[in-house]
């Protein structure tokens, strides 16, 4: 079985080859492929019997420096943070670029293969996989212009001198998709020439040439060693823009679509169990095309989730957000969403295309300046620039009055339930203010929401009577509820439910059927009543219900619930 299943990969493999790279390299591509798995001395197709998820996975995203103590490494702090606090609620860590790096907080790698010293080494990366499992970036669109691989570039050495993307600055190249407001060629000296680089975010960024094999293969051994390091989700950075093609928009290409299989096919070769997750900041539809048929990615973000519960949120309405969450897609067979609200990056706009009027996201983003926030914006193929991300942590971008917190609590609330994979910000589970000397130091708006927290600091907060403390302990306490239930597994139903206004709700039903629980919220700041009776015919039992979140219990024929504002209710008969 496990020969016949490995045979049917490479085959498929062959074939994404061919269509890259054509015939005659595609055998080399599949020879080369076999070498490499073997020198790692991993095994075709460990047939694991351990599920890719459950209701017990949620992922934390956190810096490896995101917590620190002086004289300690990093990473051996964010252990001890995290074997104290979140062992017993949180079951895998994703990790942000850990390697060593030249700019953009860790996205523009210097050398893939190392662990920054800055932070500690590779056995403290796997010793924080000692009680969780471990997600790993592969910023594999572009890397430092730092790096070893651009320094040879530069000097013509090979293979690296065919690693990155030259092109004349008199082509058009107007069609292409930009997410920055920066030129798509950057100048460099190369030979003591001039040449033109693609450069898709920044010049210190530049992207590379996947139009070589020996690109693919650099990190298809990237990948193999990350999983002998303890990986077990890798997420796809930037993604969408991989494959460059003049005359096109150069994002989402089919070629880049065969690039995401490739990986894919070599997981399910080499680990099934792993995950891998695409990273793609756009309009949903474009962003669901990551699943491809089920045999693409594992895992999308669910980009539109945080921009559209800020909106419903700071105005009250949830007629957006449920409209958008009916009309959200079954998933592919062995494949879901990853929820999440806040990241490292700023809360992206170009999501919301299609969901909400202009009138009303120029308010959102009014709203957020309000707040303290800031704007980034992107630069359109007619010149002009639009918003792009909102840059704001999401503790603070919920703020504005005595609500906050409720607020808040709401939005991770309403996430939890959410059918996919919960990920949680390491700032979002200590309702973390703006930081607004992290912007003014380093001249970056997405600093507002990468704050570096002392140890001692951090546990004080902790034992305080302050946000930190009340927004902590009541998100960890709804998600040690979350990890008992198996209506919220991934793979179980979801019914979104149209309850008018100011209220938000959707029923889960687990894969065996034998789990009901339907979660209201009141998303506004006034007093509501749930009729249960008539919206969630799930619930139709003479047996009370029961809120698994607060423990109160209503029975009697005509079901009437009071909900307090920003109040979640997680219901269930019996």
């Amino acid at each position: 079985m496990i020969k016949n299943l490995s045979s049917r990969l490479l085959g498929e493999m062959r074939g994404r080859f061919n269509r890259l790279y054509g015939a005659r390299r595609a055998d080399q591509c599949v020879e080369r492929l076999a070498a490499m798995i073997g020198r790692y001395g991993i095994g075709y197709n460990r047939l694991s019997t351990d599920p890719r998820w459950d209701e017990k996975r949620t992922v934390l995203i956190t810096y490896g420096d995101m917590v620190r103590r002086e004289g300690e490494r990093p990473l051996t702090t964010l252990k001890h943070f995290a074997d104290r606090h979140l062992c017993d609620v949180i079951d895998s860590i994703h990790i942000l670029p850990f390697c060593p790096w030249s700019s953009d907080d860790g996205f523009s790698v210097i050398n893939y293969r190392q662990v920054s010293p800055d932070l500690g080494r590779w056995k403290d990366v796997q010793a924080v996989g000692d009680n969780f499992n471990l997600m790993f970036d592969i910023v594999l669109n572009h890397c430092s212009r730092w790096s070893e691989w651009f320094r040879n570039y530069t000097a013509g050495i090979a293979p690296h001198r065919d690693y990155f993307i030259e092109m004349d600055p008199k082509t058009d190249l107007s069609a292409v998709v930009r997410p920055r407001n920066t030129p798509v060629l950057t100048p460099v000296h190369k030979n003591l020439d001039e040449a033109h680089v693609w450069a898709t975010f920044s010049a210190d960024q530049i992207d590379l040439n996947f139009a070589n094999p020996d690109v693919l293969f650099e990190f298809f051994d990237i990948l193999l060693l990350y999983l002998s390091m303890g990986a077990r989700i890798f997420r796809l950075d930037a993604i969408a823009y991989l494959w460059k093609q003049p005359g096109t928009a150069c994002i989402h290409l089919e070629q880049t679509h065969e690039v995401v299989k490739l990986f894919r096919n070599l997981l399910d070769m080499i680990a099934p169990e792993a995950v891998l997750l695409t990273e793609t900041n756009v309009p949903h539809e474009e962003n669901i095309s990551y699943f491809g048929h089920g045999n693409e990615a594992h895992m999308v973000y669910q980009f539109s989730l945080p921009p559209l519960l800020l909106h419903a949120l700071t105005t009250d309405r949830a007629d957006h957000l449920t409209a958008w969450a009916q009309r959200v897609s079954a998933c592919p067979e062995n494949c879901t969403y990853l929820n999440f609200t806040a990241s490292h990056d700023g809360i992206g706009v170009r999501p919301l295309t299609g969901l909400i009027p202009d009138e009303e996201l120029a308010a959102l983003v009014e709203h957020v300046k309000a707040q303290g926030g800031e704007v980034s914006t992107k630069c359109n193929s007619d010149g002009s620039e639009s918003p792009y991300e909102l840059n704001i942590t999401y503790f603070d971008a919920l703020g504005g009055d005595e609500h906050q917190v409720d607020r808040f609590l709401c939005s991770q609330t309403v996430m939890l339930g959410l059918k996919g994979v919960p990920a949680i910000y390491f700032h979002s589970l200590t309702a973390t203010p703006n930081d607004r000397d992290g912007v003014n130091s380093s001249g970056r708006a997405r600093s507002i929401n990468r704050k570096k927290w002392n140890a001692d600091e951090l546990e004080n907060e902790l034992n305080g009577n302050g946000a930190t403390a009340k927004v902590f302990t009541e998100y960890r306490r709804r998600i040690q509820i979350r990890t008992r239930h198996a209506a919220f597994h991934p793979d179980a139903h979801q019914r979104v439910v149209e309850l008018g206004d100011g209220l938000f709700g959707f029923v889960r039903v687990s894969v065996d059927g034998s789990e009901i629980i339907a979660c209201v919220s009141n998303i506004s700041r006034v007093r509501k009543t749930l009729k249960v009776d008539s919206h969630l015919p799930e619930l139709d039992s003479p047996k009370p219900l029961t809120d698994l979140l607060s423990g109160a219990r209503t029975s009697g024929a005509d079901k009437q619930i009071p909900l307090e504002p920003y109040q979640t209710v997680w219901l269930t008969a019996g």
